[in-house]
């Protein structure tokens, strides 16, 4: 039996997560196309010939956006039939994590715009991206709970509260403050760089570093 041919493209698309004013946010560029003009989507493209879904999502990454350098993992396959527009497009979804002091937004003259949102206020999404950025979001939030995935989003050094602050917003809830430093402590993830944050209101706050800048698996709430 002879199938029929099928015209089936497949892209990327990824979920830049960052924290600022004490949100999460999510990276977004605004589309000229048609029909999704004005409307606001994750950065993607389609793959190229000789890439793979990983490379493709860095090249778009830093040609949509300027951002380089960052945690990528791939997050999951989205292949609604409907999805897009234009035709028969699977999406091979990423999360990316940025501190961002560090990224320099810029874009190229296909969109119109390029803008941090947050997560909890996010616009009309093109394709099915609100429905992509929900599980990105569940995905961050169950990550931070069983690996160091934090480091990807802090600056080389820290406070202990900056640290605690950090997961207290992605996970949307308080924690211990004794609690939550004897846990990071047992598990043996960062280390004191010896400095410390000088011209704060009260005692100068110790500045931390992780031991790792890599992907470690842990368990922060056993």
């Amino acid at each position: 039996m002879t199938l029929p041919f099928q015209k089936i493209s497949v892209a990327v698309d990824a979920a830049i997560f960052t924290i600022h004013a004490g949100e999460v946010k999510m990276l977004l560029i605004q589309m000229k196309k048609k029909p999704y003009i004005e409307q606001w989507a994750m950065p993607g493209g389609l793959i190229e010939k000789d890439e793979t879904s990983e490379q493709a999502a860095r090249r778009i990454l830093l040609c949509q956006t300027g951002v380089k350098g960052v945690y990528l993992e791939q997050l999951a396959t989205f292949d609604d039939p409907k999805r897009d527009a234009a035709g028969r497009v699977l999406s091979v979804a990423y999360i990316a994590l940025v501190p961002s002091a560090s990224v320099h937004l810029q874009t190229t003259d296909k969109y119109t715009d390029i803008r941090w949102w947050s997560v909890s206020r996010l616009p009309k999404l093109a394709y099915d991206h609100r429905s992509m950025a929900k599980v990105a979001l569940d995905r961050l939030r169950a990550k931070v709970g069983y690996t160091n995935i934090v480091w990807s989003i802090l600056p080389l050094t820290f406070s202990l509260s900056e640290l605690q602050r950090v997961y207290e917003i992605i996970l949307g809830e308080p924690m211990d403050k004794r609690n939550f430093r004897k846990k990071i402590f047992s598990l043996a993830l960062i280390e004191k760089t010896g400095q410390k944050r000088e011209g704060e209101a009260h005692r100068p706050a110790a500045l931390y570093q992780f031991k790792k800048r890599q992907l470690e698996y842990v368990d922060l709430f056993s």
